[in-house]
């Protein structure tokens, strides 16, 4: 029997500061498992910085539904949008007055919605989202979704800037997780630290706002030229994604955001869309707060697994809050269980790439043994051979 698939919206009472205690759907695709087993495997999977989880997680295009080959192998998928993502509620964003004052983010909006550039400032001068509405609405979903499944924990699956997420509720709610699967992680060990004094709190009132930066506007867009042109920047490859996937994934995109769609392109009334990416302020999660409590790694076991040529999650030490690092992601993890795997021929967009399938069949493993390949902890490179070689224990 083939698993069934539900789209659902979550009430959610919101934390976001643009709409502070109004209630707002949260967007969730449910997979329900083909051969549920007793108990039931929920899996919740959410999205990164700027791609949708619709998107990302279940494209419509011959086998890259990661989503729905979970579901077949058993487990009751349920993948979610965070507000100002995809199908989900997203406050401030429905004017183009609340893109990034940036020149260059600007243009992209003329003509289509404007004849002319608009030059004057937000309607709304301040970030959209931060880490903690972000870790609210992680919890609201867990709680719908442990309710609906009559199970006691999850495991947690996150893209790139999800780990942003995923991490620090692990950490607070680690009796509620069964095990963390991040894929290209976001880890910045220098990132923003929490209030002092405090685990996980706010380090300044919020929203963040003005005077101009980055944080006096709640969104920025991009194009589908823009995404073609990142992810060339990780082709190390010559075969390493298929013909044709910047189009099928720029459609799921454009998919869940018809305002978007409407928006961007030189020619009046063609428009080529825009990804409406909200603008947010993140803390707590870097060199310090990974280690607090000894959950990751003990009670909340984790597995990453990344490409070689991902070039967006290591970066210089140089650059301060934005220097990002996989490797120390698994070395600050405090406990033993912990597995790191480095995929050849795969960068930061290895949900698209041929390695889709590899990633689905590690990630399967992962959640019914703990172990992939053999391997339950240690970090290791995977040749293409599928053989795999100890980087560090």
């Amino acid at each position: 029997m083939p698993p069934t698939v539900n789209d659902l919206y979550v009430d959610h009472v919101s934390t976001i500061p643009a709409n502070q205690g109004h209630q707002v759907k949260l967007f969730v695709r449910e997979h329900v498992a083909a051969n549920p087993g007793d108990p039931r495997r929920p899996v919740l999977m959410l999205h990164g910085r700027s791609i949708p989880a619709a998107a990302g997680f279940d494209l419509p295009y011959k086998k890259y539904s990661w989503a729905a080959e979970l579901a077949k192998a058993g487990f009751d998928v349920y993948i979610m949008e965070l507000q100002g993502s995809g199908l989900s509620t997203r406050p401030t964003m429905d004017t183009h007055k609340n893109v990034s004052p940036a020149p260059a983010q600007r243009a992209l909006l003329s003509p289509n919605p404007n004849a002319t550039p608009y030059t004057g400032p937000p309607d709304y001068k301040a970030q959209l989202n931060n880490s903690r509405s972000d870790w609210d609405e992680v919890g609201t979903v867990v709680d719908f979704v442990l309710q609906r499944t009559g199970a006691t924990k999850i495991d947690l699956i996150g893209w790139s800037a999800a780990a942003q997420q995923l991490g620090p509720y692990a950490i607070q709610n680690p009796g509620k997780v069964r095990s963390l699967f991040l894929t290209a992680p976001i880890f910045p060990p220098n990132g923003r630290s929490s209030k002092p004094g405090t685990d996980f709190d706010a380090p300044v009132p919020l929203p963040v706002t003005g005077p101009a930066g980055a944080f006096d506007y709640p969104m920025t867009v991009s194009t589908k030229a823009g995404l073609d042109t990142a992810w060339r920047r990780d082709l190390g490859c010559p075969d390493q994604r298929e013909a044709g996937m910047v189009d099928e994934v720029w459609k799921a995109i454009m998919a869940v955001d018809t305002i978007g769609a409407a928006w961007g392109g030189p020619t009046p009334g063609q428009p080529e869309g825009l990804n409406r990416i909200r603008n947010s302020y993140w803390w707590g999660w870097n060199k310090t707060t990974v280690k607090l409590h000894g959950v990751l790694g003990d009670k909340v076991p984790v597995c990453i697994v990344y490409g070689e040529h991902d070039t967006i999650i290591n970066t210089s030490p140089d650059l301060g809050l934005v220097y990002f690092s996989t490797p120390e992601l698994y070395r600050n993890i405090p406990g033993p269980r912990k597995l790191m795997i480095r995929v050849s021929c795969a960068g930061h967009q290895i949900v698209w790439e041929r390695k889709a399938k590899l990633l689905h069949t590690m990630s399967e493993h992962w959640l019914r043994h703990g172990k992939v390949e053999g391997a339950q902890a240690g970090s290791y490179a995977r040749d293409e051979d599928g053989a795999l070689t100890l980087l560090e224990e």
